[in-house]
């Protein structure tokens, strides 16, 4: 089913690896007839490169500063779905740019559900060759207070995800009726 929300922002899906984003990005963007966009999948096209020869060859901070680019680039034009990865939400000027031109929709998901996410995945630079649950607790305490600036938080890992798309439908629908009723014209 089509949904008929008056939307002329970008979705911008920010959470944890593992937590849906790419799943539930496509599946928002087909209920609301938008395209999806994977911001991983077009960092990796600028590149030339896979994201971990991307860490390898260059750096995270390399990395970042690509990413950086890309997701501004990726915020200008036609409204679609946009899956970011983990770490972009985390840069100001990302966040900042996000807030001016998209709707933010962080997806929340609990520590055994993102390991139980990962675990099936080895194209994870930061989960490589160290203790995934370790690393994943401290993603999520540097990571949550930035994510938690988002203006809609779902949780992702509770329900499947087509409940998970209805529950961001709903947010979203009211998060569209507030911002017209004190922004008029804004969504």
């Amino acid at each position: 089913m089509k949904e008929h929300l008056k939307i002329s922002k970008t979705i911008v899906l920010v959470g944890l690896m593992g937590a849906g984003k790419t799943i539930i990005g496509q599946k928002l963007a087909t209920r609301l007839n938008f395209d999806f966009v994977d911001a991983d999948d077009e960092i990796e096209e600028a590149a030339g490169c896979r994201i971990s020869e991307i860490f390898t060859r260059y750096g995270e901070a390399s990395f970042r500063e690509g990413e950086k680019r890309v997701i501004s680039r990726l915020l200008v034009g036609p409204a679609h779905v946009l899956a970011t990865g983990g770490g972009a939400f985390m840069d100001e000027e990302t966040r900042l740019q996000i807030s001016k031109l998209a709707i933010s929709l962080w997806l929340k998901a609990d520590l055994e559900i993102l390991l139980r996410r990962v675990a099936r995945r080895s194209h994870r630079p930061l989960l490589n060759n160290v203790n995934k649950r370790e690393t994943l607790k401290r993603l999520m305490k540097e990571r949550h207070p930035f994510y938690s600036k988002a203006d809609i938080i779902i949780n992702s890992g509770r329900n499947s995800s087509d409940v998970t798309v209805e529950d961001a439908i709903n947010k979203l629908k009211n998060f569209t009726f507030k911002s017209k009723h004190y922004f008029p014209g804004a969504i």
